[in-house]
Parts: structure tokens; sequence; C-alpha cells
């Protein structure tokens, strides 16, 4: 009985699965379109090599997705309190849907155009800063409050199968098949992620929402700005993912491990590590101090990518890969937990639209960081490295300059949202 007991502690929890239709379908969509997108994600930077043999022009890829999420995550965080959050998502998807038809065309070509690509992924950047903002709000009121923690996790779980699944599947496919074959599959994946968002039903925007202008999103600066946990958040993440991550590297990394073949699993490492974070996650719901765990998976990841940068061996590069991710997903669940247990509704698709920059930014100049790097004296594993130290450097540096995210407590998190939702309601109906 107590193995079981314990069994359970540990196991993930499936509850917001079983008891929301909305999340079901969204939590599908999410998976499907993942799937095949991770199979681009891997594809984009595959041609960019092959085309230039250049790991700074497949860097560059990183600079071309970068300056619209800029911009657009605060619209589409100001536009995710406006307006009915589910047809943003929707229209965004098949936005997304379109721009994998051009690289499919571009494809086809006999001289496929390099500067396309650069503009498919400057585009595709930009409709995923208008659409993840309204996702990330939306979810939690499909949800019950006390299954965030679970639906965080189920969610993650998500994206990592279609990560696990998606990008050793780009490997075969790119061994085997011409390029056009990889960009229809995507293709063919937003058919069914479209079919289950038009059944999901409305998540219209709560009373008195906002109407988007610069007003209504430095008001959600100051929001973030108020809450130094948040801030914490955000900046260890940036800090993490500038210094740790390596992916533009890929490329020329399986070339030293065995070719075209290894490179999808190379992408596919972190999230094995991170599936079975996942999959043993039902201890997260019972720990408060939310902001230390974060700094410590985040320190753990940087440990993990020195390893990759020090290993000559595939085993275990991909071992030292799944510890890093299994220790970032750790860290992006007491994220998560943290934003959606203590944000309030009205301010949550502006909020997220930070949470973006933060999770995205750092990752997309990373590539920069590492192409640049690697073009120097220190080569490939030194840029991967040297990149880890870094990222441990600086979890400790901020975990020195930020003592209430390391004393952070939970308990009341959910509590303190409440109370902000309840005065929010209060005003908006002394208003009407």
């Amino acid at each position: 009985m107590p193995l079981v007991t314990d069994r359970k502690r540990f196991a993930l929890d499936l509850t917001p699965l079983r008891t929301s239709r909305d999340f079901r379908f969204v939590f599908t969509a999410g998976v499907v379109t993942s799937f095949g997108s991770f199979i681009s994600y891997v594809t984009i930077p595959y041609q960019v090599a092959k085309l230039t043999d250049d790991p700074l022009m497949v860097g560059l890829i990183g600079v071309c997705e970068l300056a619209p999420i800029l911009i657009m995550a605060f619209v589409g965080g100001a536009l995710a309190d406006y307006i009915d959050r589910r047809l943003l998502v929707r229209g965004a998807e098949v936005a997304l849907a379109a721009i994998c038809g051009i690289l499919l065309i571009n494809s086809l070509s006999d001289e496929p155009h390099l500067w396309l690509l650069y503009v498919a992924a400057f585009l595709t950047a930009a409709v995923a800063g208008l659409q993840r903002p309204a996702l990330e709000a939306m979810v939690p009121r499909l949800v019950k409050p006390e299954q965030l923690p679970a639906t965080m996790s189920l969610q993650s779980l998500g994206a990592q199968f279609a990560q696990l699944f998606g990008m050793p599947l780009a490997g075969i496919l790119l061994a085997n098949f011409d390029l056009a074959w990889v960009y229809a599959f995507d293709l063919l994946t937003f058919a069914v992620s479209l079919t289950c968002l038009t059944l999901v039903k409305a998540v219209p925007p709560p009373p008195a929402a906002d109407r988007p202008s610069l007003s209504s999103v430095v008001t959600g600066l100051r929001y973030a700005k108020s809450r130094p946990e948040l801030l914490g958040t955000y900046l260890v993440d940036i800090n993490a993912m500038f210094f740790g991550m390596p992916s533009a590297l890929y490329p020329f990394l399986a070339n030293k491990l065995g070719g075209p073949s290894v490179l999808g699993l190379l992408y596919a490492a972190p999230a094995v590590g991170s599936l079975i974070a996942t999959l043993g996650s039902g201890w997260t719901g019972r720990v408060h101090r939310h902001g230390l765990m974060v700094l410590i998976a985040a320190g753990f990841w940087g440990v993990g990518i020195v390893g990759v940068g020090l290993s000559t061996s595939l085993w275990l590069t991909l071992f030292c890969l799944a510890f890093a991710g299994a220790a970032d997903m750790i860290s992006g669940i007491f994220r998560m937990i943290i934003w959606n247990q203590t944000i309030p509704d009205h301010l949550r698709g502006r909020l997220a639209g930070i949470e973006m920059l933060s999770y995205t930014t750092g990752p997309l100049a990373g590539q920069l960081r590492s192409g640049l790097m690697a073009r120097t004296s220190l080569g490939v594993p030194g840029a991967i490295w040297v990149g880890g130290v870094l990222c441990v450097a600086g979890t400790v540096a901020l975990a020195a300059a930020l003592p209430k995210l390391v004393r952070y407590d939970g308990k009341n998190g959910m509590a303190l949202k409440k109370a902000a939702d309840d005065e929010w309601a209060a005003a908006a109906a002394a208003r009407s």
C-alpha cells in the first residue's frame, strides 16, 4: 500500500483532461500542430545550414524571429484581454498554416530562396506573438483554479510529446525524403488543429476589458514591475536561455556525432528529460517555494549544457541534453504556476505577452550568441560549454539580487489572485 501511495504522489494528474471538454480540444490541437511545427523547426535551420554552411547564418534565424516578437507579444497580449481569445488563437493558426504553405512552395523550387526562409521565420514569430498570449490566457479559463498545476504539467507533456516524436521524425525525413515532403507533413497537421479549435466554446474577455492601446500595455508593464517574483521568473529564464541555448549549433554538432540522421535526436533529447520530469510531476503540487525551485532548476540546466559542450560521445551528449531538458521543465512548471495562480484575469493576456518575451527572447538571442562564439577560437564545443558556465554564474547572481524570488511562497497565490479579480469585478460593476 505505501508503494502505491508513493506512485500516486508522483504520478501525472489527468483530471483536467477528464473534466474539461474544451481543454481536451485545446490540448489535442496543441499537440498535433506542435508535432508538425517541430518538424519545420528542425528543417528550416537544416535548410539554411545546407545552403550556406555557416553557423552565423543559422543563428540569424533567431534575430529574424526576435524582432517581431518584441512588438507583437505586446499587441497580442493587449488583444487577448479585449476580444474572444479563442477567435484570436484560431485566426493565428490559419495564418501559420499559410506560412507553412509558402515554405512548401519555396522548397519545390530548383533554387530555393534563402531570404524567403528568413521572411517565413519573421512572419511565424509575428503570428506566434499574437497567438501565444491569447492561448495562455485562455487555458486558465477552461479549468478549475485548483487544477492549474496539473494543467500546466499536461500542456508541457503535450509539447514534449510533439518534440520527442516530431524532431526525430524530422531527422528521418530529412535523411530520406525531399524537403517538400517535410513541409507538406507540417501543413497537414493544421487541418486537425483548426478542427479542434473550431469546436472550443467562446472565451469572452473579462468584464469592462481595457481597450487595446499603449496605455493598456503600460498598465501590464507596471503590474509586472510591481511584482518582484514575476520579474525574477522572467530574468532567470532569459539568462538561462541566452547563455545555455545552443540549438543553432545542432546541425554542426550533428556532423561531428553522426551526420543528419542524428540531428533529430539532438533536438529531441531535451524533450526526453522533460517528459520524464513531467510524468513524475505530481510532487510539484505540494511544493510552495516556487521561486527557489525556479532558480535551482535553472542552475541545473546550465550544468547539463556544460556537459553537452565537453562531451565527445553521442550518447553522453544526448544524456546531458536530456538532463538539461528535465531541469528546464521543472523550472517551467514552477514559473507557469506562479503566473497562472497569481495574475488577475483582466491582465492575464498582457502578462502572457511579457512572459512570451521572457521565454522567447533568451533562446532567440542565444542562437546568435552561440553562432558568434562558434566562429571564434572556441569553436562549436567551446561555445556550448562556456555558455553553460555563464548560465550557472548568472543564475547564482540573480539569486543574490532577487531575495523576494528566493523567499516567494505560493501558498497565498490563489487567494491574492481571487482578491484582485473580485476587486476588478466590483470596480467594473460600479462603472456600468
